[in-house]
């Protein structure tokens, strides 16, 4: 099947909607739903997948891009769910996302002579072992002198020594936009701008959704034997839409990070470091460094959680304890906030709420996940569908995905491995082959062919360099981008890696965008003024004190 998302694809997928029973109907496109669709349709199950904004337009684009087993956890003496994420992350690495998810090295500032080194030092070991062999480099232990030759940005004071170990990073975004794709080839729909407004019932049995296409206003009606709600932050909303009780509610807690550049700190590993809440990670992004994260309560708008100036000046109050020369707000060239869907009952404190995953079936037919991380989506679509297949019957096929990568990992280690070659074949710098390697895999060829049919289009973007202008145009031919913030936001990254938040690039995006998406000159400059209108509010909200101003600020700017 075509894992093509143009607007062809999507105007058929629209069409059929409806035409016959499917097997099942999941809603909600970040990256559990998204995974959900990839492993019932890898088991032969008809599946569709809907989602009201874009693929991981909520939380699955906002996290801290970590694919980790959560050192606090083994604190929490959470073995379990460490083992589970450790080998997810070794799964992603090595076989099903290579080429989007890579190895990134911590250091561990200590602040204490003796204990602490043993106390954390046992832990690291721990989590290494539980990681598995070669997924990984071993961890180190440094004296001080070694840990600042490796970070000089660091205080002489800010450590007696520290230990460097090693977890893995991936673009959220972009993974969970690949695995939808990788649905798609195996024969799911996979529609964005597509929101469910009610479920269809037979008696108790929920038997489909009714559905709203954003982009035409029209109404279709999906039929499916069984449904999955993969909502995320948006799962009491869903048990308001059933008119049942759940056995379990979720919680947000919001998490904020900020983004300087790379040359802001002179470190060669990201950082660790503990804080009164949580931690604070200090994370190597190709030219920045992103920092956080926060973890408070929030009960605001779901859409667009946004960062406050008492935010950022926690972040920055924290790492500045560790550095020789403070980051001030002039440093920060981007923020972002995303929402953590916690299941209640474990704490009232937020970073102590349980970041396992449940599932449960409050009507006949409608199943429901909640709670989990990042790192883990691929157990948790495999158990909520395992969840739906006892309802379709015993020839359900068993889960795939563990051995299933997903579009773009075959063939990416032979191209990284001879890009000398490659570049010269596809008449480009190794540079931006490299860069384009580590955004698309093998799926490059892609962008060679467009490159090779349109030259112009190698060219750099104007105001975001770091990418080239065939990125904007397989976005819209190949990724589902219907809109300029599809593009700027989660596609690239532009609106939180340059101090102008993209203003500068967004027109000529649009405009290499255009002629694919049907856009005349009207239709062009509204998403234009839409994105500028969003980056104007973004940054008024970034200079309220509180949540709520800074949520009333957000708010002024349309919903996208």
């Amino acid at each position: 099947m075509s894992a093509q998302l143009d607007p062809a694809y999507r105007t058929r997928a629209i069409d059929s909607l409806g035409d016959t029973e499917i097997d099942v109907l999941v809603i909600g496109g970040g990256v559990t739903g998204a995974g959900a669709a990839l492993d019932a349709a890898s088991r032969g199950l008809s599946v569709a997948l809907v989602e009201a904004r874009d693929f991981a337009a909520g939380t699955s684009s906002r996290s801290s891009k970590l694919i980790h087993g959560g050192l606090r956890y083994l604190e929490q003496l959470d073995f379990a769910l460490v083992r589970e994420a450790l080998k997810e992350r070794g799964l992603l690495l090595n076989k099903l996302a290579p080429h989007l998810v890579h190895p990134v090295s911590f250091l561990f500032p200590l602040q204490h002579r003796v204990w602490e080194r043993a106390y954390i030092g046992a832990g690291v070991a721990l989590y290494d072992t539980l990681g598995g062999a070669r997924a990984v480099p071993m961890h180190r232990h440094l004296t001080r002198t070694s840990a600042l030759d490796l970070a000089p940005a660091l205080k002489d004071d800010a450590m007696t020594g520290a230990i460097r170990y090693y977890d893995a990073q991936v673009d959220d975004a972009r993974h969970t936009m690949m695995l939808a794709r990788t649905a798609a080839q195996h024969g799911a729909t996979v529609l964005t701008r597509t929101k469910v407004i009610g479920l269809l019932r037979d008696g108790e049995k929920v038997v489909g959704a009714k559905v709203v296409d954003l982009e035409t206003g029209l109404e279709h009606s999906i039929r499916a034997r069984t449904v999955i709600s993969a909502t995320g932050v948006w799962t009491d909303d869903m048990i308001k839409m059933t008119g049942m009780d759940f056995p379990f509610h979720v919680r947000m807690s919001k998490g904020v990070h900020i983004m300087v550049p790379r040359e802001r700190l002179n470190m060669n590993t990201g950082l660790i470091m503990r804080t009164e809440k949580s931690v604070l990670f200090v994370i190597p992004w190709a030219e920045h460094w992103i920092i956080g994260t926060t973890d408070t309560d929030w009960s605001l708008d779901k859409n667009h959680p946004t960062a406050s100036a008492a935010d950022v000046q926690y972040i920055l109050d924290h790492v500045n304890s560790l550095l020789r020369e403070p980051l001030t707000r002039a440093d920060i060239v981007g923020t972002y906030a995303g929402l953590r869907p916690l299941m209640t009952g474990a704490n009232k404190q937020t970073s102590k709420l349980s970041r396992e995953h449940a599932v449960a079936e409050p009507a006949p037919g409608l199943f429901v996940i909640a709670g989990g991380k990042y790192t883990t989506y691929r157990v948790m679509a495999s158990d909520v569908v395992d969840a739906a297949a006892e309802r379709l019957g015993s020839d359900v096929a068993q889960s795939v995905t563990e051995n299933l990568p997903i579009l773009g990992a075959v063939g990416y280690q032979d191209m990284l491995a001879d890009i000398e070659s490659v570049a010269a074949r596809a008449e480009l710098p190794v540079e931006t082959v490299e860069h384009l390697l580590h955004r698309y895999g093998s799926l490059s060829e892609n962008l060679f062919d467009l490159i090779a049919a349109v030259p112009a289009l190698r060219e750099p973007i104007p105001g975001a360099e770091d990418y080239i202008a065939a990125e904007a145009v397989y976005a819209a031919t190949h990724e589902g981008a219907l809109h300029l913030d599809d593009v700027l936001t989660r596609r690239t990254r532009i609106s939180i890696e340059v101090p102008d938040r993209g203003l500068k690039a967004a027109p000529e995006i649009a405009r290499l965008m255009a002629p694919h998406l049907g856009w005349d000159a009207d239709r062009t400059n509204d998403e234009i003024n839409r994105y500028y209108d969003r980056v104007h509010a973004e940054l008024a909200a970034n200079e309220a004190f509180d949540d709520e101003a800074a949520n009333a600020a957000r708010l002024v700017a349309a919903v996208v």
